[in-house]
């Protein structure tokens, strides 16, 4: 069993930043793959970046690309989310996940998930 915790939401104003950070702990932590989805009211779950537990590699929707970065420690159990230029639509909570395999995009294809941060972007 993996736990994941996530840290960092809150309120900003539009064209702020914020940094989430998500902690993995138990067995074999730092050998799956790490991703970002967050939820808005009533709106699906929707994929926002992943990076791979091996090489790091990382993808991101279309909607955050050159605004949002994510990143890891060297020991691979706590991953960061870097969030620029912060949009009223990007306001949901956000949720840390971690994945064996399967196609990064899906939520289906986590394992783990963190409990969610709450992320509200003010015009």
């Amino acid at each position: 069993q993996v736990q994941l915790v996530e840290s960092g939401g809150g309120l900003v104003q539009a064209g702020g930043s914020l940094r989430l950070s998500c902690t993995a702990s138990g067995p074999s932590a730092s050998t799956y793959s790490m991703g970002w989805f967050r939820q808005a009211p009533g709106k699906e779950r929707e994929f926002v970046t992943v990076i791979s537990w091996l090489r790091g590699i990382t993808n991101y929707a279309d909607s955050v690309k050159g605004r949002f970065t994510i990143s890891r420690d060297a020991a691979k159990t706590t991953v960061y989310l870097q969030m620029n230029s912060l949009k009223p639509e990007d306001t949901a909570v956000y949720y840390c996940a971690a994945s064996r395999a399967g196609t990064y995009y899906l939520p289906k294809n986590y394992n783990y998930w963190g409990q969610g941060t709450q992320v509200t972007v003010s015009s």
